[in-house]
């Protein structure tokens, strides 16, 4: 169904579906689009070259337009990642970043051409149900038939992405449509969604309490909480409670903050979230979900005391009983939930500094053990304290899926909100690449780094070009070892074997000079500082940059060990005892 709104601006001429498109996607808060045209989208194409407003970008791959939009959603504040991409195979290469979107709650809007209407004839170019094809993996999916529908249904499209739980959304418009012109007399206005009011202000008095009593009390952020940070550190600090993210959310919670603890609060984080978490007995999450990374394979300990608070209902409360569940927008329940914290004058100021000590004395002890953990190859501790040195504050980093994700997670500082990005719940490999661009070219005047695994790097390195095409300077330190580290790691410590995990001896000058980027080598640790220093360097004249990290995997983060234990410990115990006696035999034989 279209959205009508009480406002309307008149057009009163024939326009084609193309126009419609563009003059919807112009109101909008849409600066670029990504995709590849074809014959069936290459009227909108030709209607986005005129635009003003907004650029149409060519990729090497419909993957890439989606993981770009991805980005752009996640690091603006407000911008929607926007896809126009050809139907079926189009929309199939873009699947891997529309679900991450949806996994993830990140607004995407993908506009697909489609198949014409106004010939009889069946299996046309390209012929695929995209609304059953994409059904579970969007909010919502159109195909639109007549003209005057064009502009209302982008903008309903519009709202149920960026609603509730956002999500990616799917509006088609056939070939035919946008090539034709037909009366339009007028086309609703655009109306920005304001967030919806607290359906029971009552809770947060409840949720107060509950914190003010606490003994210890803790706090759990996620990407949910990414636009209340400066609040949360406000409670955090009346509180005297550590803070814990996710993985998505390590932008929701500064890491030079006395009460930032690292990445989840269970038996796989790091010693200064497990200690200081250890006694809680009052839980705030915001914007969270419980999932399977943030809380160890689900091996964490959660309160009865839970203040849960997401905008998604079926969140609250799913994982883990909460003894106070708020379904509503941080940005709406924080500030309040802040006031009535304040109003309880805690007095928490020994509690702040004992925390606080404990804390930054795990910190110190953690990052001196990697420090001292050193082959021939680079120290990712080493490097990952060196680059952010040399980084800005708000610079914004982009990971993919790998070990160099959970290396980040434990070892690399992040800043300032919506600054580091990565794929979460989908775990799609592929992303960073592509991610870097979207991220630069939203925010032209901020640094952007990649950290990639090499394994994710291969799979869209490509796109490089697209980032070259677009004088986008990336540095992207691609963490080499020749294998898939990540999983070859959980093969070895149940099985004490690598199955299809190695890769071989990869090029990655020959994928620098291929795509028009800078090369940098670092070899070993002494070699980290210069290395960093002319990759951004370069990256600052608008141009990629591929860093070739001899990465040392021998050391295994905290993150790794303790899920592989906390699966293995849920398994039967025959299944267990097999597991760990084929693990033991194969070391002694070899």
């Amino acid at each position: 169904m279209a959205v009508t709104t009480s406002n309307t601006i008149s057009i009163g001429a024939a326009k084609s579906g193309a126009w419609l498109v563009r003059h919807a996607l112009e109101q909008l808060p849409v600066s670029h689009t990504f995709g590849i045209p074809g014959v069936h989208n290459t009227e909108i194409y030709d209607e986005l070259n005129m635009s003003e407003k907004i650029q149409p970008v060519l990729v090497t791959h419909e993957s890439g337009a989606s993981f770009i939009s991805d980005a752009i959603s996640r690091t603006s504040k407000g911008e929607i990642g926007c896809c126009v991409i050809v139907p079926a195979a189009g929309i199939t290469h873009a699947m891997s970043g529309i679900g991450e979107a949806f996994l993830d709650g990140i607004p995407m809007l993908v506009i697909s051409g489609g198949t014409r209407t106004d010939v009889p004839y069946q299996f046309q170019l390209h012929e695929l149900d995209q609304s059953k094809a994409l059904e579970t993996l969007t909010k919502g999916a159109w195909r639109v038939t007549r003209h005057e529908d064009i502009v209302p249904t982008i903008y309903e499209a519009y709202y149920r992405a960026v609603s509730g739980m956002p999500g990616p959304v799917l509006v088609e418009i056939p070939a035919d449509l946008q090539l034709f012109r037909q009366q339009v007399e007028s086309v609703p206005a655009f109306e920005p969604p304001q967030p919806a009011p607290l359906k029971d202000p009552s809770q947060i008095q409840q949720a107060a309490k509950l914190l003010l009593a606490a003994k210890h009390p803790c706090i759990f952020v996620g990407w949910g909480a990414v636009d209340v940070s400066d609040q949360i550190q406000r409670i955090a600090d009346l509180l005297g409670a550590p803070v814990s993210t996710t993985l998505q959310g390590l932008s929701a919670f500064p890491a030079n903050h006395p009460m930032h603890v690292g990445m989840g609060f269970s038996p796989a984080a790091v010693p200064a979230a497990v200690n200081a978490f250890k006694n809680c007995d009052c839980m705030l999450a915001v914007g969270v979900r419980f999932g399977e990374i943030p809380t160890g394979s689900f091996s964490c300990t959660v309160p009865e005391n839970l203040i849960h608070i997401d905008i998604d209902p079926v969140a609250v409360g799913r994982n883990f009983p909460a003894k106070v569940g708020i379904a509503a927008d941080s940005r709406v329940a924080v500030p309040q939930l802040l006031d009535a914290v304040k109003a309880g004058n805690p007095d928490n100021i020994a509690r702040h500094k004992q925390v606080a000590e404990q804390i930054a004395k795990d910190k110190k002890a953690y990052l001196d053990e990697w420090f001292a953990h050193k082959n021939d190859r680079v120290n990712p501790a080493m490097l990952l304290t060196e680059l952010r040195r040399q980084l800005d504050d708000d610079a914004i980093t982009v990971v993919d899926d790998g070990n160099h994700t959970f290396l980040a997670a434990e070892l690399f500082p992040v800043l300032q909100s919506r600054a580091f990005i990565s794929p979460t719940d989908f775990n799609c490999m592929g992303y960073c690449v592509p991610a870097a661009i979207g991220a630069k070219l939203v925010n032209p005047n901020r640094q952007v780094v990649g950290i990639v695994g090499d394994g994710a790097f291969i799979m869209t390195g490509m796109e490089m070009l697209t980032a070259t095409a677009q004088n986008a300077g990336i540095a992207y330190f691609v963490f080499y070892d020749g294998e898939l580290s990540q999983i070859s790691q959980g093969q070895e410590i149940p099985y004490n074997r690598k199955t299809c995990t190695v890769m071989g001896n990869i090029q990655f000058k020959g994928m620098a000079m291929a795509t028009g980027a800078h090369y940098v080598a670092i070899e070993n640790n002494s070699q980290i500082e210069a290395g960093i220093k002319e990759a951004l360097a370069e990256a600052a004249k608008g141009r990629p940059v591929v860093v070739d990290v001899r990465i040392d995997y021998s050391k295994r983060t905290r993150f790794t060990q303790g899920v592989v234990k906390a699966v293995l410990k849920r398994f039967p115990l025959g299944d267990k005892i097999r597991f760990v006696g084929r693990a033991i035999y194969r070391k002694v034989t070899g």
